[in-house]
């Protein structure tokens, strides 16, 4: 995780032109574009590479080569951006309690907190297709009127909550404190290599659009466009090649040649 990051590159790449300041609305101006332009996925998971959490690696592929990633690598990213702003950013883990609780889940997962004059806010750019567009206040309060996500305090942990599909759901848990780098080259190790792994083997991958977003969980599609809600299922891997190229950005040959352990079939 050392070297610096290219400022230029970066707001290039997220087509963000403005002037940045130290502050909640630049922060917020700065999630979003991310989020907007850098899909979440883990097609390297699968393809069986080593995800690097260096900071050059992270620009040659998800500046460079537009490619995305999973929170590790979006989280990273986005801290060594703030930090090169003079914002004041913590690193944290989380254990994601979506399908365990949290005595049963790992730190497996990675997300940032920014301290600004108006408070302390948790910014989640890796969390797939539930990852939050917008800072959330760290404050123990019912949810505003409208939100999606907020944080709810549980003694000495904070966890985050979000409403999906009319649902209210626990997404992950932390307990804030800050954790340093050789901790998430631990865990991203475990997430990218371990069999036992939800990403090494589900075909995991969100992207932004301007009309909403889509997903993808193995070979089932989804397009969140408008308040409706319409699905899909890729037929063979061709198929999953043209929807990278046609939604997520980018195009990826070996997509071509992957291997899922979760699926069935795949032509």
């Amino acid at each position: 995780m050392t070297g610096e990051i290219d400022l230029d590159a970066y707001f290039a790449r997220i087509g963000y032109a403005d002037a940045p300041r130290r502050d909640l609305a630049t922060l917020g101006h700065l999630l979003r574009a991310h989020m907007r332009a850098i899909p979440f996925e883990n097609l390297d998971v699968l393809l069986g590479r080593g995800i690097d959490l260096d900071l050059a690696a992270l620009q040659s592929k998800l500046v460079g080569a537009r490619r995305g990633g999973y929170c590790f690598e979006h989280a990273t990213l986005f801290a060594a951006m703030l930090e090169t702003l003079g914002f004041a950013v913590r690193r944290h883990s989380a254990r994601v309690v979506l399908v365990a609780p949290k005595t049963q889940s790992p730190r497996t997962h990675m997300f940032v907190s920014v301290e600004l004059p108006e408070g302390t806010f948790v910014c989640d750019p890796g969390f797939g297709s539930l990852a939050p567009e917008v800072p959330l206040p760290l404050v123990d309060a019912p949810a505003r009127i409208g939100a999606t996500h907020w944080m709810v305090r549980d003694a000495d942990a904070w966890t985050m909550r979000a409403r999906h599909d009319g649902n209210v759901v626990d997404a992950w848990v932390a307990s804030l404190e800050v954790d340093h780098a050789v901790d998430f080259v631990m865990a991203n190790h475990y997430v990218a290599t371990h069999p036992a792994s939800a990403f090494r083997q589900r075909l995991l991958l969100r992207a932004l659009t301007p009309a909403g977003r889509v997903g993808v969980m193995n070979r089932d599609v989804t397009f969140r466009e408008d308040g409706r809600v319409r699905t899909e299922t890729l037929a063979d891997r061709k198929a999953l090649r043209a929807l990278l190229r046609t939604h997520f950005g980018f195009d990826l040959p070996e997509a071509e040649t992957i291997a899922v352990p979760t699926i069935d079939a795949w032509g």
